[in-house]
């Protein structure tokens, strides 16, 4: 009986990252029969809503999900340095991860699991989890890293990672335009993501996570090679990174547990005529305080075009949590909104996100730009009104409006203050009109609205056999393979 090759897969612990990399993992096993896949589960006292995701996804039978948490109470202890947090809490982990990694796999002789007799062909790791490279190194397997955002984001870290050690950079307060690996066009120091803005305790250890990139035997990409072209060829001329391989979007599943919303929100978008709903979401921690919950209803109500928005209730100030669901959303919306918008718009709590990307009704989709959620718009066809909040989503929103052509801007450098200490920033129904008006003109001959048909066309071919991400998938399972020849 063959020998399986088996990867050990471990994910940040947030819902993103772990949903991200259960789909890449289902491509590796629908793309060779020999491999299998142990996939880490480390838990987060947020939890961040993993575990029922987890407990929604059916069986796969190459796929194992091993919990390697730690004592809840030490998780605790650390919340305490909110900059060191994650890099402590993950560090916390690796004695777990070589517990298992012995017990259960073998890297230098077959050992007969659950998979049949198998051997351990190295472990594929979170952008956030690289300090497990150094189990990987102790049962003498490379790792690679999956990168869940985009290759000009890989591009601006190690951009920044070189200028770190040759200047004290500041761009906190300022207004220049900077040349930056990556980026064609100039880029304003204003929509740096927060490492790139100042050196910080914080910003240096996402840093010296970035150079231990090189230690690693490729680095994997939720892109394709036709949507990236300028940042992944100037990776590839900087010759500052291990193999790139730009596997296509890996996307996340709709929750099935929710069939319910998902088959009352599907009735509603097969009434609506083509590409004629605006469709607003804002991610697994998107939501907002009243103030500008009222400006966006303005917007929508003043646009006259159909709209779908999924309306999320803040968590606690200072809480880590998800948003939640209101019990009536009427409290946060102008008075007689709901009654006003009856039959052009529908506001919901969560939303089937790919579900009603795909549908033929949605004409836009007003997003924070996350990589996830952008990677799904683009392969749907749906072109962005790009409203940033946190984490890199302002460069993508740069990426997107400027370098790409694929969205129009709401506000690209807006900041989302999570610890509530500033003064609420309200983006005004102006602003969020005039960009949904923007990419609603023309119908199908808006300029913005052709190029993202054009590059999901694009994504679609690149999947296919002999296309570019179809091939790189293949040249990354070879190497894989290759480790336990």
């Amino acid at each position: 009986m063959e020998t399986k090759a088996e990867l050990v897969f471990i994910p940040s612990p947030g819902l993103g990252h772990v949903a991200s990399a259960v789909e890449f993992a289902k491509l590796v096993l629908a793309s060779n029969e020999r491999l299998c896949i142990s996939l880490l589960i480390m838990k987060h006292p947020a939890d961040f809503g993993v575990q029922s995701y987890l407990q929604s996804l059916p069986s796969l039978s190459r796929l194992r999900f091993i919990d390697v948490s730690t004592d809840p109470k030490l998780v605790v202890e650390l919340l305490s340095n909110k900059d060191r947090f994650l890099y402590d809490f993950i560090e916390g982990h690796k004695q777990k991860v070589t517990e298992f990694v012995t017990n259960n796999i073998t890297s230098n002789n077959s050992s007969s699991s659950q998979f049949g007799s198998t051997r351990l062909a190295g472990f594929v790791l979170d952008m956030f989890c690289i300090s497990m490279i150094d189990v990987a190194n102790e049962f003498c397997v490379p790792s690679y890293i999956f990168f869940t955002s985009a290759a000009a984001f890989l591009a601006l870290s190690f951009h920044f990672e070189a200028l770190r050690s040759t200047s004290k950079f500041d761009y906190s307060e300022s207004d220049e335009e900077l040349s930056i690996l990556g980026f064609k066009n100039p880029y304003p120091a204003k929509v740096l993501p927060k490492p790139a803005k100042a050196i910080t305790p914080s910003s240096s250890l996402y840093y010296d996570g970035i150079r231990r990139f090189r230690e690693t035997k490729g680095i994997v990409i939720n892109t394709f090679a036709e949507l990236e072209p300028f940042a992944l060829q100037s990776l590839s001329d900087a010759k500052i990174a291990p193999p790139i391989y730009p596997i296509h979007a890996v996307f996340n599943s709709d929750d099935k547990d929710k069939k319910q919303e998902t088959e009352s929100i599907v009735e509603w978008l097969d009434d609506q005529p083509n590409s004629s709903v605006v469709f607003l979401c804002f991610g697994t921690m998107g939501s907002f305080e009243p103030e500008q919950v009222k400006e966006i209803a303005i917007a929508l109500e003043h646009s006259g075009h159909r709209f779908l928005w999924s309306l999320r209730r803040p968590p606690p100030k200072g809480k880590i949590e998800m948003p939640s669901n209101y019990d009536n959303s009427e409290e946060v919306l102008p008075e007689g909104f709901l009654e006003r918008t009856k039959g052009i718009g529908k506001v919901v709590g969560w939303a089937p996100q790919v579900t009603v990307l795909s549908h033929r009704a949605v004409g836009v989709f007003v997003s924070h730009c996350g990589w996830n959620s952008t990677m799904e718009s683009v392969c749907c066809g749906v072109p962005i009104a790009a409203w940033p909040l946190y984490a890199e989503q302002q460069m993508n929103a740069f990426l997107l409006v400027k370098e790409l052509g694929l969205a129009v801007e709401i506000r690209m450098d807006y900041v989302k203050d999570f610890e509530g200490e500033n003064p609420v920033d309200v983006v005004s129904a102006e602003e969020i009109e005039g960009a949904i008006q923007k990419l609603m003109a023309n119908g199908e001959e808006n300029e913005v609205r052709k190029r993202v048909k054009e590059m999901q066309e694009k994504s679609r071919k690149a999947m296919e056999e002999g296309g570019s991400s179809y091939t790189s998938l293949r040249l990354l399972i070879d190497d894989f393979i290759s480790n336990i020849s």
